[in-house]
């Protein structure tokens, strides 16, 4: 933001979104739409790990829930984070090819932010992937309590990597490194 006096009167401009880099004029349809997936299925596979993290192990912990229908939910966060992680990799590879070269990715903090997503997406597809995997084969022994238990410190890690990849996404978005 800067100020400008205009006639004695300060007034504030406010820069224009860009997003991911990209100077307002050079932002095709095609990276919208890039930008716009990326977003969604890196929303929607974070939600559903926090989800599982806080909304289904505790339920699971306390032996409240039955395996079965907590193995079909856990086969479908698998889905979403597998298509997801694919997704995310492919979007986020076009933004960066676009938006980046080698030099802007390793010497600038906005580079070093996309750098530090790429690493929080492979811990988050690792982490999902373990959790989940405990989880399922459990389920199929129909025990509830004791996977759920193993998988927890699993899906905490992936929730805060998962939160952190929101977090370093937004502040990318606004142009904040």
């Amino acid at each position: 933001m800067s100020q400008r006096r205009n006639g004695g009167v300060a007034r504030r401009e406010v820069s224009t979104f860009k997003g991911a880099g990209y100077p307002e004029s050079d932002m095709s349809t095609l990276d919208t739409a890039m930008y716009a997936l990326h977003l969604l299925f890196g929303g929607v596979w974070a939600g559903s790990v926090v989800f599982v993290t806080f909304g289904l192990l505790p339920t699971a912990r306390d032996g409240t829930a039955n395996a079965e229908p907590l193995r079909s939910v856990v086969e479908r966060l698998r889905w979403v984070s597998r298509s997801s992680a694919l997704v995310v990799f492919l979007t986020g590879g076009h933004m960066a090819g676009s938006a980046y070269t080698v030099e802007s990715l390793t010497g600038s903090s906005r580079g070093h932010f996309v750098l530090g997503m790429v690493a929080l997406w492979v811990a988050l597809t690792a982490l999902v992937e373990v959790g989940s995997s405990k989880l399922a084969d459990g389920f199929d022994q129909m025990k509830v309590r004791q996977p759920a238990t193993e998988a927890r410190p699993f899906f905490l890690a992936g929730s805060v990597a998962a939160v952190l990849l929101l977090v370093i996404g937004g502040l990318l978005s606004v142009g904040y490194a």
